[in-house]
């Protein structure tokens, strides 16, 4: 089977609101998005999946099904690595603009590669650690994060980048109880949401976090 065939199955096995936000065009963008990351992976070691037929459900898919909870239309993927989960947003995202924040150059220069073969326009890579990177403040509706830290790690090193009714999405494994229970009382959990990731066996959530007193 085709990675296109492949990827084309595994969105058939999503949320109708996943399937829905992705046209062909974008599916093509998202093959051709692996198959770079593939081939630069050989070379740079941005991923230990080798497999560009488990990239599509351990990174793509994996990806795509935060689209329905994102509210907004200015992002930040903090941590981002070789660009996950910002560029598989930011092509089926058009509309919206994505910073995608890492500290290593090598997955940064992956990322401003990607967009210029793929003409993907409302990224903008930058090499930074998260705590040193001066924005203007309160520029984002909203902070991502996949595999990156604890909750309050997150909150504490990205506390200055969202509006002030912005929200932090983290892309999480199982449901993060204790990091829950843990929480720093300036913010409260907006939602949980337990997300359906075809191809991949384990828990995946969205936590959904906004600072109390926003309006």
């Amino acid at each position: 089977m085709s990675l296109k065939a492949k990827l084309e199955s595994l969105l058939a096995r999503t949320d109708e609101s996943v399937r829905a936000s992705i046209s062909d065009e974008q599916v093509g963008k998202l093959i051709k998005l692996v198959e770079l990351l593939d081939k630069w992976n050989k070379a740079y070691n941005l991923t230990s999946v080798r497999d560009p037929n488990e990239m599509l459900a351990k990174h793509i898919v994996d990806s795509l099904v935060a689209l329905p909870h994102l509210k907004g239309e200015q992002f930040i993927d903090v941590g981002t690595g070789p660009g996950l989960p910002g560029l598989p947003l930011a092509i089926c995202m058009p509309h919206c603009e994505f910073v995608l924040l890492d500290s290593l150059g090598k997955r940064i220069r992956f990322i401003r590669q990607v967009c210029h073969e793929l003409n993907i326009n409302n990224v903008t890579a930058v090499q930074s650690r998260v705590e040193a990177y001066q924005t203007r403040l309160h520029d984002f509706d909203g902070v991502l994060s996949r595999a990156f830290a604890s909750l309050n790690d997150m909150l504490a090193w990205c506390h200055h980048l969202p509006k002030p009714s912005g929200c932090f999405y983290a892309l999480k494994g199982t449901y993060p109880e204790q990091e829950i229970t843990d929480l720093d009382p300036q913010f409260g959990i907006d939602d949980v949401h337990r997300l359906s990731v075809p191809g991949l066996e384990g828990e995946r959530h969205m936590v959904i976090i906004r600072p109390i007193n926003a309006h």
